[in-house]
């Protein structure tokens, strides 16, 4: 007896996390194959955005393909040499700046693309 209230304990204790979940989170109704609707807590996503921080990189890899291509290699090597010369702030801005072989194919290939400045 003593084995099947602790069983029943543990069923109750877990429907009550799972119903305090759905108060807090929200609920998740599905359909499923036999028809039964049955509800879901909603599952939190995590504070960290993966994809947004993606996205920041890859505009930024861009914004930089896009100044190489449109100064030119040696007006922006100036550029980012001047910067190399500031404060440790500027010095991270030319580090980050440099013109990477990536950067360089990007910038040929978009160059054909840009407007005549």
């Amino acid at each position: 007896m003593d084995d099947s209230f602790k069983s029943f304990s543990q069923r109750i204790s877990r429907v009550n996390r799972r119903r305090q979940k759905m108060n807090n989170n929200g609920v998740v109704r599905k359909v499923g194959k036999d028809g039964l609707i049955s509800a879901y807590p909603r599952r939190r996503m995590p504070s960290f955005q993966f994809r947004g921080i993606v996205i920041l990189v890859m505009a930024a890899f861009l914004y930089k393909a896009v100044m190489f291509a449109w100064l030119g290699a040696a007006t922006y090597g100036d550029r980012v040499e001047a910067l190399a010369q500031g404060t440790v702030v500027e010095q991270v801005g030319a580090w980050i700046l440099q013109a990477d072989p990536a950067t360089v194919t990007v910038g040929n290939i978009i160059k054909p693309l840009l407007p005549l400045a």
